[in-house]
């Protein structure tokens, strides 16, 4: 467990970060004052690293994510964004967006890892933000070989030019899955690994990037720790990285579910606190969309957990 939380040229994280994918209406509609009310709970409970991304309700959650902590003093906190995507206007909307947030179709997203890409995505983040700076820059999704290659060959240089001048304190990737985060782990200097949905109770798969993470002197943040809601409450009707869970994953589940009821432990905590236990991971981000979640997420993240569960785990 590591408890140097520090990143980058100075970046300070929390054990938990605040993921603000949930308020930028992912699958479901948030109000604005619930929204707000979740990162003010989040800020009461001592969280003070907060990440968002164009993507997240096209726009959506970085405006209510700067809205929220507007006021609040600048160095008290540090947020995450991430480019790749650029946000264009649509002149004539029609319908809601189609990429899992509900929110009108006002804007198409446009691919784009280049140099100039970066800038602009930065630029446009700042105002929807209306934060002078941005903390750490993320990389958000180069899965295609084209998205990686223009990834490591024309955004990671223009965003560390922007770490060298000071202006963003850290570089990193924020991805779904392992390959491409160890490319650029093993081919640039990057900062951090934002990795979701791949290092849980569940899904081990990351433990070859967080191992060689600790080698590199490379930080990850684990995002994903539920696997799309599963590790809350697993039934037949969960979902799993998105779909439907599959029969021998939702078995694996319940299986974990009753070693936890066997000591006391809600499935949950057990979810929230297994990625703090390797030494490569910073923060462990929380996609809580109301005051009630965050509240819960914090309570399971500082519960007691006996060392027979991490044992039969």
């Amino acid at each position: 467990m590591s408890t140097d939380r520090t990143i980058g040229r100075g970046v300070e994280l929390t054990e938990l970060s605040y993921g603000a994918a949930g308020i930028g209406n992912l699958f479901t509609v948030v109000g604005d004052d619930e929204a707000r009310a979740a990162v003010d709970a989040a800020w009461d409970a001592g969280i003070r690293a907060f990440d968002t991304a164009p993507h997240y309700g096209l726009g959506l959650s970085e405006r209510r994510l700067g809205a929220a902590l507007r006021g609040r003093p600048r160095e008290e906190f540090v947020v995450s964004s991430k480019v790749g995507r650029i946000l264009e206007p649509v002149a004539d909307p029609v319908g809601f967006d189609d990429q899992g947030f509900a929110v009108p179709a006002a804007f198409r997203r446009v691919w784009d890892f280049s140099g100039d890409g970066v800038r602009r995505s930065i630029e446009a983040s700042l105002e929807r933000l209306g934060l002078d700076r941005i903390d750490t820059v993320l990389i958000h999704d180069p899965d295609l070989p084209s998205h990686a290659e223009q990834a490591i060959g024309e955004a990671f240089p223009a965003l560390a030019k922007l770490r060298s001048e000071g202006v963003i304190g850290a570089i990193g990737v924020g991805m779904n899955q392992t390959a491409i985060p160890l490319r650029f782990m093993r081919d640039t200097d990057i900062d951090v690994v934002l990795l979701a949905g791949r290092y849980t109770l569940l899904d081990r798969s990351g433990a070859e990037l967080l191992d060689e993470a600790v080698a590199r002197g490379v930080s990850v943040v684990v995002g994903g720790v539920f696997n799309s809601g599963l590790l809350v409450d697993p039934k037949p009707s969960s979902t799993y990285d998105y779909a439907a869970v599959p029969p021998e994953i939702l078995n694996e589940a319940l299986r974990l579910k009753g070693i936890c009821e066997q000591h006391g432990v809600p499935l949950r905590a057990a979810a929230l606190q297994f990625p703090q236990r390797h030494p490569a991971v910073k923060s462990v981000l929380i996609g809580a969309r109301s005051a009630p979640e965050v509240l819960d997420c914090v309570e399971m993240a500082r519960l007691p957990i006996p060392d027979a569960v991490w044992a039969e785990v």
